[in-house]
């Protein structure tokens, strides 16, 4: 039975849906880790294994809302199992595939996972907690993604410096199992969120005030990975970094994303998803402007504060905004929101991986920095346009 709380504590249910986030988070960015390992194990240029991040975004962004409407109906307790442990034998697979070509092949398959469990398990909020502490919980169960950052991948790409990226990847395998056995033994039976009809996908899609806030989460994932995916092989050739170096400047940069994300979880309700959006974008766009005096690993990693702080928070308020400016719609605008940011890291992976194949790696931060001012703009007209009229 769908569960409601009229208190201020948060129920212990969503707790298995912030550790199913953190490994979804983890199985994500394990690649970005170990991205120097898969480059030199399989003998194949930097820019090409960063397709592996390209292609599995492509298919996230594609599968959130295919796969919304494909699975409206399921009872989610099964649902968001099953995504898990598909989630775990794709993983482990892929630390068996012997070349470039098979390792592309089922990591396409193994990321139709997130493509259903982040977005499902936002959606299914609404039917655990009370009203007023939606935008609490959607920003508490998205934590997994900012613990992934701090725990799953600087460990991944420890794992993948010292007995390499096969292993990283089987760790995470090894998580997703323990995940879908918490999430069975923990989620009550018969949480179906409504199933959005055609209608009203169409007024979702109609709406220009949750269209624009789709596009700045596309715009300002995209304006991040440019940078962000090729962390790895950018500290590598700027700053010559060890893989244990390496892996203490992840778990830096992921401490401040958890720092951030749990102020976000505290602070959206009262000061307001629009202005945390912009917030977060800004103090991203701060590192990005600044990340030309990172000529050592101490200042890199002073630098990468602010975009650590604003990194997750962005996208958990993101999803605070769109379920408060539409409840109703919630299903399909989180979805879409899920959609759009994969999407960005497609795009802003696979422009990173072509300035790199252009001798452009030291430029990236530019790219990325004028990808959060268009993020910032169009923040900032989607909040004139919420506000000139309702959305139902």
């Amino acid at each position: 039975m769908p569960i409601a709380r009229s208190d201020s504590a948060l129920p212990n249910v969503l707790w298995p849906l912030l550790f199913g986030n953190f490994v979804i988070g983890s199985g994500v960015m394990v690649v970005s880790g170990t991205l120097n390992d898969i480059s030199s194990s399989l003998a194949i240029p930097v820019a090409m294994a960063g397709q592996l991040i390209t292609a599995g975004a492509v298919v996230m962004c594609l599968g959130a809302p295919l796969f919304a409407s494909l699975v409206a109906g399921w009872d989610r307790r099964r649902l968001l199992t099953l995504s898990m442990l598909w989630y775990a034998i794709g993983l482990g697979m892929s630390a068996l595939m012997p070349g470039f070509g098979s390792l592309l092949l089922v990591r396409v398959l193994t990321v139709v996972a997130p493509a259903i469990f982040t977005p499902q398990a936002a959606a299914c909020v609404s039917l655990l907690v009370a009203p007023h502490q939606r935008g609490r919980a959607i920003t508490f169960i998205f934590l997994g993604w900012s613990v992934a950052s701090v725990l799953g991948m600087p460990l991944g790409a420890w794992i993948g410096g010292t007995l390499g990226w096969r292993s990283a990847f089987a760790a995470v395998a090894i998580l997703g199992l323990l995940s879908a056995i918490w999430i069975w033994r923990t989620l009550p039976d018969g949480i179906r969120p409504p199933a959005l009809s055609s209608a009203a996908w169409g007024q979702t899609l109609r709406s220009k005030a949750l269209m624009l806030c789709v596009a700045v989460t596309l715009l300002q994932s995209a304006g991040q990975f440019v940078l962000f995916a090729y962390f790895a092989p950018y500290y590598k050739a700027q700053l010559q970094t060890t893989p244990m170096q390496l892996s203490l400047l992840f778990a830096w940069f992921g401490a401040f994303g958890l720092i951030g994300n749990v102020v976000m979880s505290r602070h959206v309700d009262r000061i307001g998803a629009p202005s945390a959006v912009m917030w977060s974008v800004a103090s991203m766009g701060v590192s990005l402007l600044l990340w030309p005096l990172g000529s050592s690993v101490l200042l890199a990693a002073l630098i990468c504060i602010p975009w650590g702080l604003g990194c997750f928070a962005a996208n958990s308020a993101q999803q605070a905004r769109l379920l408060n400016m539409a409840p109703a719609l919630a299903s399909g605008s989180i979805a879409l929101n899920s959609s759009a940011m994969y999407a960005g890291q497609a795009l802003g992976a696979g422009s990173g991986g072509w300035l790199i194949a252009h001798d452009a790696m030291a430029s990236l931060h530019w790219f990325g920095l004028a990808g959060l001012l268009a993020a910032m703009g169009l923040s900032w007209w989607a909040e004139r346009q919420a506000a000139g009229a309702a959305v139902h």
